[in-house]
This record gives C-alpha cells, structure tokens and sequence, in this order.
C-alpha cells in the first residue's frame, strides 16, 4: 500500500483566499465548486451519488473513510454527483463483505478527484464561520495565484439552475426496485397509488420508499408541465429533492403552481422549497447548510424529536408565508430554521430533510405513510 507521501500532492484553494495541502488518492486535474461538508459518521457512498450534491466539493468530518468500499445497492443515483471529495484519511483496503470496489476505483471511474491529508477539522471551522464559499482543487499546478483567479470566476451556485443537469430526459417507470426507461406508463391492473415523481434530482431511496408502500412510480423529468402530468391521471404528485438554488429553477416553480389544487403533494427538500414559492413566499441561503445524518428535529405536533439525515443550503421563509393558509409543522432545534410546513385547506404538506434516511436514522418514515393517508382521503 502506497504511502500517501507518494501520492500526488494537491491543493484546495478558497475565494477567500484560504490553502489547504493535501494529496489526491483518486483523480487527477481540477474541480470547481462550493465547500460544503457533510458530519455524517458513514454514508459517503450515498453523499457521493446524491444529485442534490450537484456543483458542490463535499469534505467529510468523520476522519477515515473508505473503509467499507463501494457496493451496487446503494446507489442514490446512477452517477457520482459532488464535484470532488475530500478527506482527512482514505483507507484503501475494504472490509465489508457487500463490497465490490474500492472508494478510490469508483470516484476514477466516474472521473472525479478525491483528496486527503487536508485538516478537515480546520476547514469545517473556517467554513462554520465564514460560511460555504466557492473553492478549487488541483493536482496540476502549485499556482495559488493563478487557483485565486479561477475561483473567484467561478459563479457559484446562488441564481444558477442545476437541476437541468441531473433530471431525467424522459419520463419512466420506477419498477422492482429499479429505474426502467422502457415503460413510461402505469401498469393497468397493478394495485396501489399512482404516484407521478417530478424527478429534481431524485434519490433512488425515495423511489424504493414510495414502491415499498405500495405506490406504482411514474418519474417526470423536471420540465414537464402541469398538464403533461396530470394527463397521466395520478392519484398524487411527489416532489423530489435537488441541487442549488430553488429561485432558479422558475420552470418548476410554475408546474407546481399549476398542481396545487389538481392532487395531494408531497415534497422533500428542493420540493419543499419549489412549493413554498409556488405558495408565493421566498428561499435564503443558509449560512452553511444542513448536511449529515444527526440533525434534530422537532415535531410540533407530537412534541417528538426526530434525528434526520439532512442536506440543503438553502431554506424557505416562513415569513414570508404570512397571509397564506399554510403553518409550521417541524422545525431545526440547531438553528431554529423551517423543516417542515403543510396547507390548512389543500391537502399538501413537505419537508425540508430527508425521511427515505439513507444514510441516517429511519425517525421519519412516518412521512410515506402519511402521504397514503392523503390520497385514500382524497380518492
């Protein structure tokens, strides 16, 4: 096993003007995108096929990872998703028995550069107080000048519509647990609930979710219309989670608008964003987001708190819902922010964490039930 002394050296330059050294275990080149990171103890293989990490460079804080590999039920996607991957060490031997390749044999597969060597705690915590900013890795240059430059061209993801890069082209059926493009319709004698998915990035955990209490999936791309879907005659709409800033995607904010009154909603994250503006109210960034697989949560129905697996940087104004038949249903007890709302008079309510919980805790598989109670209500 090679030394990480003989590894190719890289760095991670920050806007602000930041340098982190480190070395590449996997990959070679650059990567452009926000620094974000992730508090997750395990679960890197479902932060690295996210779609929801689309545009952003994902540090782990747990400090080794790798150690179980990569296997090919776990997938939330068919691609890796985050820009590059960086952490504190890699541990190149696998020891799990699901195992089938190494984490570094996956993100070269995928052409993506993962490093290690950096001072993960020491970006964590520049990161929690500057906030996430835009940031570099290279391997090909030891030009920290001419990074800066490249960096601070770089747009960011404020205002930028990432969800056209991870959305499917066509609409398909979501069947046994798998993604099968060549059936774009609902089986006619199948039981169960005719769920129409727009797809904003969706994990394939939420699709198993749905199939698992008992819905027949139809996945719509996230440029189909309001009208294109209710063509399909569904007996609920689900919208997924995805990447960057909900005020960008204004197409789907308006085939949302366009659904709120036809059939039952449920959404997640960028779903629970796309309807509360399609509500009329507004997004902000968040200073650093919400990533892991620990974050609390309370109920304020139950008065239960829920440890939810998160990942958003950006949060809907609650206040800006004032006015609208809309209330608060759960809420972040880190910084008190918005996780959940639902309509006092159409029957729609979202969330802004993940209850499919892969990785994470399973506090919030509730939430599927529910949207079953929903459509029995409203059939």
């Amino acid at each position: 096993m090679a030394s990480i002394w003989d590894k190719p050296r890289a760095l991670l330059v920050l806007e602000d003007g930041t340098v982190f050294h480190g070395y590449a275990f996997a990959g070679a080149g650059r990567a452009l995108g926000e620094v974000v990171f992730n508090t997750s103890m395990t679960g890197y293989q479902e932060v690295l096929t996210d779609p929801s990490y689309k545009g952003q460079i994902v540090a782990m804080t747990y400090p080794l990872t790798g150690t179980y590999g990569i296997n090919d039920d776990d997938m939330e996607s068919a691609a890796v998703q985050v820009e590059a991957f960086i952490v504190r060490e890699y541990q190149d031997f696998a020891s799990n028995w699901r195992s089938s390749r190494t984490l570094k044999e996956f993100l070269e597969s995928h052409d993506k550069i993962g490093i290690e060597g950096i001072d993960t705690r020491a970006l964590t915590r520049h990161i929690r107080q500057a906030g996430a900013m835009r940031g570099v890795i290279a391997t090909d240059t030891d030009s920290v000048a001419q990074l800066l430059d490249e960096v601070r061209a770089f747009p960011g993801l404020t205002g930028i519509d990432l969800v056209r890069h991870v959305t499917c082209d066509r609409p398909y059926r979501w069947r046994d647990g798998r993604p099968v493009p060549e059936e774009a319709c609902w089986s006619p004698d199948a039981p169960g609930f005719r769920v129409a998915a727009l797809d904003f990035g969706i994990k394939y955990n939420i699709l198993r979710s749905l199939e698992r209490t008992g819905c027949q999936v139809l996945v719509f791309p996230a440029h189909a219309s309001a009208a294109e879907i209710l063509a399909s005659n569904p007996d609920g709409v689900f919208l997924s989670n995805g990447p960057g800033d909900p005020a960008a995607v204004d197409y789907a904010i308006e085939t949302v608008r366009g659904l709120l009154t036809k059939r039952p909603i449920f959404g997640i994250c960028l779903g629970h964003q796309l309807l509360g503006l399609a509500l009329g109210g507004r997004t902000f960034k968040l200073k650093f987001g919400h990533r892991g697989a620990n974050q609390p949560v309370k109920d304020l129905k139950t008065g239960k708190v829920e440890i939810t697996s998160q990942n958003h940087g950006f949060c809907v104004d609650m206040e800006s819902l004032a006015g609208v038949a809309v209330r608060s249903t759960h809420f972040n007890l880190n910084d008190h922010t918005l996780e959940g709302m639902e309509h006092l008079e159409l029957p729609l309510y979202s969330v802004q964490y993940h209850p499919e919980a892969s990785p994470g805790p399973h506090d919030a598989s509730y939430l599927f039930d529910r949207f079953i109670q929903l459509m029995e209500k409203e059939s």
